[in-house]
């Protein structure tokens, strides 16, 4: 990857709809050359896809919780029924595995605490956890999908 690679990206990550007429003539390349490169970025996975990023606020979800779990089960066949049930729960918008003291860290999306209660539900029923913790976000300070490229 060289320069003109991380500009056309900057510009994607701002605006995922910009064209390759735009992007072209923010780099000074042509319109086929900011297409090649963009193609190539996408098969070689660095452009893993394009979205549309949506106001949850304004679609009925206002309410963002973190949920931390704690297990004692480690292995390989419990940690897929995690994955599993995780897969099946559309509200849950992102899920990482975390070292330290807490084991995995969910980011969930929902309408209300009914909502929430549905999520806990769903989850604590299909595995078998030793804590489950939840923060619900007040206010989003900041927000960004971008990378520092």
């Amino acid at each position: 990857m060289d320069k003109i690679d991380y500009q056309v990206l900057r510009i994607l990550q701002r605006d995922a709809s910009a064209s390759n007429e735009s992007i072209a003539a923010d780099v000074g390349l042509s319109t086929m050359a900011v297409w090649r490169r963009v193609r190539r970025l996408e098969e070689e996975g660095v452009i893993k896809g394009r979205v549309a990023l949506l106001d949850a606020k304004k679609l009925g979800r206002p309410v963002t919780a973190f949920v931390m779990l704690r297990t004692q089960q480690h292995g390989a066949a419990w940690f897929k029924r995690l994955q599993a049930a995780i897969a099946d729960i559309p509200e849950v918008m992102e899920f990482h595995r975390l070292s330290g003291e807490i084991d995995f860290m969910l980011k969930v999306s929902l309408r209300d605490l009914d909502d929430y209660q549905d999520f806990y539900r769903k989850l604590t029923s299909q595995v078998e956890l030793m804590d489950v913790s939840t923060a619900f976000a007040f206010e989003q300070v900041k927000s960004t999908h971008e990378l520092p490229i």
